[in-house]
């Protein structure tokens, strides 16, 4: 009689990674952080951050600790986007990869920590020659991200506490890379639960003074 080990063992084994795609708006334009590999494959060669999962992590859990070790965050929301498991994506060995994507605050990274590993802010419209299927990569983060930048709330982790809708158009614009229709945007924002209007002004980046909004995370019903 076949034993489970037994079955399991006749399969091939693979490795099992994470790749963390993270952003941040850089100067008013969205970058990505990005590493030069100084070893091999691919040296030479700009790439995301990542790490293989280990034996007493789950693959959430991998991509939390790669980001907290990149970025000095905890308990940041990552959304995973797929795995990428082509036959050849990584030249030195068979490696499956599980893909995540975060959008941090910049002035809440530790720039000490990105800078001991040498990391990077790029923007994403010009990104250099990359390593691996890590464009592919990007490019699948950018279009789930750009999907979710309001339904997912990830644009009011990025507003202070309160906040005009034009700072908050402006920040969605960035993201998406569009233009978006002042008055169609307006009506989108009134139907978003959570986005709640306040007696305060801001007159210091509106002449007329702009009423003030807050974010309030609700509670899964």
């Amino acid at each position: 009689m076949t034993t489970p080990l037994q079955a399991y063992s006749s399969f091939p084994r693979f490795h099992v990674g994470v790749d963390c795609i993270i952003f941040a708006v850089n100067n008013d334009r969205l970058s990505v952080l990005l590493v030069k590999r100084d070893f091999e494959p691919e040296k030479g060669k700009w790439s995301l951050i990542g790490g293989f999962v280990n034996d007493n992590e789950s693959v959430d859990e991998a991509a939390k600790r790669v980001l907290r070790e990149l970025t000095g965050l905890d308990n940041v929301f990552i959304r995973q986007i797929g795995a990428f498991g082509e036959i050849d994506r990584d030249p030195g060995a068979r490696v499956v990869s599980v893909a995540y994507f975060a959008l941090l605050n910049l002035q809440e990274v530790d720039e000490k920590v990105v800078n001991e590993y040498k990391a990077e802010w790029v923007d994403v419209n010009d990104l250099p020659p990359l390593g691996f299927d890590h464009p592919k990569m990007i490019g699948q983060a950018l279009s789930v991200m750009r999907r979710k930048i309001l339904t997912d709330a990830l644009a009011f982790n990025l507003l202070p506490e309160y906040f005009t809708l034009t700072q908050l158009q402006t920040l969605v614009e960035t993201v998406t890379g569009k233009e978006l229709d002042k008055r169609n945007f307006r009506k989108r924002i009134a139907e978003i639960p959570g986005v709640e209007q306040t007696d305060l002004i801001d007159k210091e980046s509106s002449k007329r003074g702009a009423r003030m909004y807050r974010y309030i995370q609700l509670a899964p019903c």
